[in-house]
């Protein structure tokens, strides 16, 4: 069974479509990231799963249930981009009250903070947390009751790059547990390589949903070969491969995913001519905006 199923599901507002008969499923312990510009439908469809409004038609399955129904709220956690909590409570206090309202041991509070390496504040009085703090109380709620389905909007908003790195460290020990999870956001190079699939959505419509690798083979984007020469054979290097010099004894190339064994074969008959090759495919950001822009047009 899926985690989570959405099949042709559409919304709109006054008229205006917000989703347009969007389809994609999420599987246990898999890791998909929900990409979209503002306005592209994402909150929207994260208020669905989440039960908080319904879709005028098509189908959402949450763990085999309805969303917002009590079988479905159980197994589902949920982190905003900006999550708020009382200010005069400390963080162990309002781990404590969530824990209840879950119907769970307040004594777990401790643990759960210890987790996203609040511990030693957890004492201290929410309101004197910074942002990135305040977030990784979130995450410590949404941790509660060990979540079969987890869906994260701008999760790492406000964590410096090693809470970051943590939390997606977390997030791998949830996903290889069976935990799904779904997660939107803007920081490309951080879900690029820490998701399994990618979802793009513009304007209401799915654009995309595979893995980046195919996604890379469907966009058919030109892939970078840097090659490195020796000082003194770079001018040789450059004019045999046909090549653009950069940054002195650089050199790029580009071609395209059919001919790269192609052009490594041009470049390792070079021999020691050249001292390195790095072969950098199109990244995350250019498939984003390729997809992006070919829904514009």
């Amino acid at each position: 069974m899926q985690s989570l199923t959405l099949s042709a599901v559409t919304k709109t507002y006054d008229g205006a479509t917000a989703l347009d008969a969007v389809g994609f499923t999420v599987a246990p312990g898999e890791r998909v990231a929900l990409l979209g510009h503002n306005g592209a439908g994402k909150s929207t469809l994260m208020k669905i799963v989440l039960g908080l409004i319904p879709c005028d038609s098509g189908r959402v399955e949450v763990l085999g249930h309805a969303p917002g129904s009590t079988a479905a709220r159980a197994g589902v956690s949920y982190l905003p981009e900006s999550a708020a909590f009382h200010p005069a409570l400390t963080g162990l206090e309002q781990l404590e009250y969530y824990l209840r309202l879950r119907g769970e041991s307040p004594a777990l509070a401790m643990r759960l903070l210890e987790r996203v390496n609040l511990g030693a504040a957890a004492r201290r009085r929410i309101g004197t947390y910074s942002k990135g703090m305040r977030q990784r109380v979130g995450l410590a709620q949404a941790l509660i009751g060990q979540p079969q389905l987890m869906v994260l909007d701008e999760p790492t908003s406000g964590l410096d790059p090693v809470s970051r790195r943590d939390f997606y460290a977390i997030l791998d020990e949830l996903a290889a547990s069976g935990t799904a999870i779904l997660l939107s956001s803007h920081a490309l190079t951080e879900v690029e390589a820490r998701t399994d699939r990618i979802v793009i959505l513009s304007g209401g419509r799915l654009m995309a949903d595979d893995t980046l690798a195919a996604l890379r083979h469907r966009a058919s984007l030109p892939i970078r070969l840097h090659v490195t020469a020796r000082p003194d054979t770079v001018a040789t290097v450059a004019a045999r491969l046909s090549g653009s010099r950069r940054n002195g004894v650089g050199i790029d190339l580009f071609c395209g995913h059919d001919d790269k064994l192609a052009r490594l074969g041009d470049i390792a008959w070079l021999g020691s001519l050249i001292e390195d090759v790095e072969i950098v495919p199109p990244s995350l950001e250019d498939i984003y905006s390729h997809f992006s822009r070919r829904a514009a047009e």
